[in-house]
């Protein structure tokens, strides 16, 4: 059992980092085709290169889901008393799933409004203000800086659309997984920590920021005036990368941190799969 175990694990990994190290190939072909003078001949080459690239980055990503499956399932099966163990062990159960499902998907939308990802705009109409046919598809090939091109454009009413950026698809699965990981751990070291007593105010507030990093935006512009919101707006937008760039290693650490609650003296996990 251990032999097979860490024989998926020896697969798992590898297509993890494969599909990493695809998508930053693809990002890095890409943007080498942003500064190329576009002549309306070479469109038609661009948009077939375009859609390579999105069937690509799902190919990517399902080789990255895969991978991080068949890692987990092998954790569990490990039972080393690591901190990796403990982590996948917590998190395989029927109750974790439901929660990283519902934690992964609520934020996912949730990322997506914010983001600009899907579009509700009740004011404008998108066939007056852009000449689009609604409903309709199409791909914006050109020209952008590097992970913002190439687009991916949905109108499917005349105020509700859909704008796919790669670095911000990118980021909100990566951040929006994260995010359902640590909604699923915190719900078993919550439930831990009552139970010892060790639970205060200031620990679930600081988990509802980790575990919501774009609702920090949202609560700090209720506390500011009407006046400065649309300023607070821009300003928060200009700095969304950044603030998101130190969101994910906190997403990543944070599980370390609540893992070691879920811990017995001998190494093994409170939490049993199931």
């Amino acid at each position: 059992m251990e032999k097979q175990a860490t024989r998926r694990s020896q697969k798992g990994k590898p297509l993890i980092v494969l599909g990493f190290v695809s998508i930053a190939i693809l990002f890095l072909i890409y943007a080498r085709f942003q500064n190329a003078s576009v002549t309306p001949d070479a469109i038609p080459a661009i948009e077939r290169l375009a859609l390579g690239f999105y069937i690509a980055l799902l190919i990517s990503f399902g080789a990255i889901s895969y991978g991080l499956y068949r890692y987990h399932t092998q954790k569990v099966l490990e039972k080393d008393g690591g901190i990796l163990s403990t982590i996948a062990i917590a998190t395989y159960n029927n109750r974790s799933r439901k929660i990283f499902a519902l934690a992964f998907v609520a934020y996912g939308i949730f990322f997506s409004l914010t983001s600009g990802t899907l579009v509700y705009q009740p004011e404008v109409v998108f066939s007056e203000h852009y000449g689009a046919t609604v409903p309709s598809a199409h791909i914006t090939p050109c020209c952008g800086d590097p992970g913002y091109m190439p687009k991916f454009i949905v109108y499917f009413t005349e105020h509700v659309g859909l704008q796919i950026v790669p670095i911000n698809l990118l980021l909100q699965i990566i951040v929006s997984y994260l995010v359902g990981l640590n909604a699923a751990l915190a719900v078993n070291a919550i439930s831990i920590a009552k139970k010892e007593g060790g639970l205060s105010s200031v620990g679930a507030a600081t988990g509802l920021f980790i575990a919501c990093p774009t609702c920090v935006g949202t609560l700090l512009s209720i506390f500011i005036s009407t006046s400065s919101v649309l300023a607070f707006t821009v300003v928060l937008t200009q700095l969304q990368t950044l603030f998101i760039a130190i969101t994910i290693p906190v997403l990543f650490f944070t599980p370390v941190i609540m893992a070691r609650k879920l811990r017995r003296p001998d190494g093994s996990c409170t939490v049993k799969p199931s």
